[in-house]
């Protein structure tokens, strides 16, 4: 199976990147199944329920969500109607929405996407992440209830993104870590077989200070006081992400490579 990840969609750039450029991907590298972390596409902060449509109708089978999961107060609804959208496992109790769903790709292959939110360095003191995702890892067993299986570790700490890497090595087909909105060029896969890259940064405009304007992060940082608030940047974006082909049988990672697409960065993808 080829699965793309795409990271965190920043702003209306991120948005605009995603409807350009994910539909011929889509196509020319024969894409089976697309998974897009969608938490800041609105605006830098959660996503709305019209922008998850339109991500999804570009070409995203899923929209994962993140700490900002409900930054947006229609997405309290519009996730108990939509199941194509994933909040993390281990947000509050009664949040609407589910961490976890299984779904099909076009030839009916079965493909779990799950999230969880980390720990280390977090606002908010979530639950354990790895108690959460081995529950779900040990419902849906690679090469018998799923054929493949993908999971969005949002984090801002890389130690805790490799250590969980680790943990669900081969047991997962792919980790890959969200939040920090830079990509990180580790992109491997680990002795078990799992995909894994400890963050895949962005969709979004790299002429910014992690997505946003600079020019607020910059005055804040000098001279230690806001003045306005944080904007995103809306120069060109880059895609920004993570192309892995998974073996049916076992649902070990065969391929792993970084993905950047348009933008400021190096161009990085299959065939690259």
């Amino acid at each position: 199976m080829k699965i793309m990840f795409l990271g965190d969609v920043m702003g209306r750039a991120g948005r605009s990147a995603i409807t350009d450029h994910l539909p011929h991907l889509r196509k020319d590298w024969k894409l089976d199944f697309v998974v897009v972390n969608g938490e800041n596409a609105t605006n830098g902060s959660g996503l709305s329920a019209d922008h998850a449509k339109a991500i999804l109708k570009a070409g995203a089978d899923v929209v994962t969500l993140g700490d900002h999961a409900f930054d947006q107060r229609d997405m309290l609804s519009f996730i108990e109607k939509e199941p194509r959208l994933i909040r993390p496992l281990n947000y509050a109790k009664g949040a609407p929405g589910a961490g976890a769903r299984v779904f099909s790709d076009a030839r009916g292959r079965k493909v779990l996407v799950a999230q969880a939110l980390g720990q280390v360095f977090m606002k908010r003191p979530f639950d354990d992440p790895f108690s959460a995702l081995e529950t779900v890892l040990k419902q849906y067993p690679m090469g018998g209830q799923v054929q493949a299986s993908l999971i969005d570790i949002h984090c801002e700490a890389t130690s805790e993104k490799m250590a969980v890497g680790h943990y669900c090595d081969g047991r997962a087909s792919i980790v890959v870590g969200t939040h920090t909105h830079v990509p990180t060029a580790d992109a491997m896969i680990l002795p078990g077989g799992t995909a894994f890259q400890s963050d895949a940064g962005m969709c979004g405009d790299y002429d910014s200070v992690i997505g946003m304007d600079k020019a607020e992060p910059l005055r804040r940082f000098i001279t230690g006081m806001p003045k306005g608030r944080f904007n995103p940047a809306e120069g060109e974006a880059t895609l920004s992400g993570l192309y892995v082909e998974t073996d049916d049988r076992t649902g070990q990672a065969t391929t792993c490579i970084m993905v950047r697409q348009g933008g400021r960065l190096s161009q990085s993808g299959p065939g690259s």
